[in-house]
């Protein structure tokens, strides 16, 4: 095994199986053009590239840092075919270059590029003015929430206010910090590993929840943070969850990581969703229609990573294919992604919901009741299914205990001429998908 194809071993861990699979696994190291200070790795396709490039280059320079102990510029290259050309292939290399302070901050991850909104406010709050006076504030700040809420957006923002301060700053995932105390360790040198945790003016950790039952490496964060808060410098963490719901995390942390503020943040709401999109389009240079976004916002759930890979991956497809991003292209190019969505969505799920906002019993809408408010509650759930879900139109039927199939096409279509004609009735709609697709899992 090369170093290239250690890394990518040890980035597998901190990655989905999925992202792994389609993207990472992918990647191959070029042993004969990488030196200690640049890397290169080939990718099968421009897709492969631009995700990688976008998501990973950082934490496979911060990989090869730990390894070797060199920092490298990141250069991911592509075998494109080109048709018009005599030559057969041609190559495209896309730089990644790192941040040289060592930081591993996104310079792209400020606080003027966050979409704020009422799911958000308090931690952007917080954090900006965590940013604004380090250590004197809340600390530590305590950021959770789900998987791709933004919280890394705002750790990262937090760095980068301070590091154009001129601040030091370590940036880094509790992964990457627990790699690095074990290699430090292995190697009798953590004089240098607490050299460079213990003597910056910002630490910003992410994903503590990792810490989980890590006991030598709980021992050495919990005299690094004390380190760090006696001198009044700022730490920041994020986790998935709240300190007190971290199993296997010892009692002196736990309070320590809620002496400062604790800030969550929420599923975003459809609108800023929409803006998120909007903006990410806005500073990639992307142009969507507002039907496309709408779309992108109301099928995709609430992981706003998977959001932005979904546009980046439209925009490579239509680059490639020399096509014009519509509806149905967009649609196209991302089904096999909203068909586990769906596999994920039953018609049960769809009831609860729906009956929570609108006011009407589970069992009144599974009934044969014909007031109009249960019949319209119920004709929504017939279409909210038959879109959310896999379910066929015979199987929606069985469900409402309908004699068939039709009873079922006349519901769609009743649904189908009020949203035509109705466009309040059409943001109803989009919100009730939006919550069923944010659902919990």
């Amino acid at each position: 095994m090369n170093i290239g194809e250690k890394i990518i071993s040890e980035l597998k861990k901190e990655v989905s199986p999925t992202e792994y699979t389609r993207y990472l696994k992918r990647l191959i190291y070029d042993t004969k053009k990488s030196r200690s200070d640049i890397a290169y790795f080939s990718a099968p396709n421009l897709i492969v590239a631009k995700w990688v490039n976008t998501k990973y280059k950082q934490t496979l320079a911060h990989l090869f840092e730990i390894n070797t102990g060199v920092k490298p510029e990141i250069y991911i290259q592509t075998q494109i075919q080109n048709e018009t050309s005599s030559q057969s292939t041609q190559n495209q290399i896309i730089p990644a270059k790192v941040n040289q302070k060592g930081s591993l901050l996104n310079p792209s991850l400020t606080f003027e590029s966050f979409i704020v909104g009422g799911s958000n406010q308090f931690a952007y709050t917080a954090s900006k003015s965590v940013a604004e006076k380090p250590g004197q504030l809340y600390n530590p700040l305590f950021l959770y929430g789900g998987v791709g809420l933004g919280k890394t957006h705002l750790l990262q923002a937090i760095g980068n206010h301070q590091s154009a301060l001129g601040k030091k700053i370590i940036y880094t995932t509790l992964e990457m910090f627990m790699n690095a105390f074990t290699s430090h360790l292995r190697s009798q040198t953590m004089d240098r590993f607490r050299e460079k945790y213990r003597q910056c003016d910002v630490l910003l950790i992410d994903d503590i929840q990792f810490l989980s039952r890590k006991e030598q490496t709980q021992e050495e964060f919990f005299h690094t943070f004390n380190e760090l808060y006696s001198a009044n410098k700022q730490i920041v963490i994020t986790s998935d969850r709240q300190p007190n719901k971290i199993a296997g995390l010892v009692d002196r942390l736990r309070s320590r990581f809620e002496w400062g503020l604790l800030a969550d943040i929420q599923p975003p709401e459809l609108e800023t969703k929409i803006e998120i999109i909007k903006k990410k389009c806005e500073l990639d240079g992307i142009k969507l229609d507002n039907d496309i976004i709408n779309f992108i916002a109301t099928n995709m759930g609430d992981n706003i990573r998977e959001i932005e890979g979904t546009i980046i991956k439209l925009n490579a497809l239509s680059t490639m294919l020399n096509q014009t991003i519509t509806l149905d292209f967009a649609q196209n190019a991302i089904k096999d992604q909203l068909k586990e969505k769906k596999e994920n969505i039953s018609i049960d799920d769809i009831v609860q919901i729906v009956s929570k906002e609108l006011n009407i019993k589970p069992s009144d809408i599974k009934s044969k009741k014909r007031t109009q408010n249960i019949v319209n509650a119920r004709r929504i759930v017939i279409y909210l299914a038959r879109n959310l879900t896999p379910n066929s139109m015979p199987q929606i039927a069985v469900y409402f205990g309908m004699k068939d199939h039709t009873a079922i096409s006349h519901a769609m279509r009743k649904i189908n001429e009020i949203i035509d004609q109705d466009e309040n009735f059409k943001v109803i709609l989009e919100e009730l998908s939006n919550k069923i697709n944010t659902k919990e899992s």
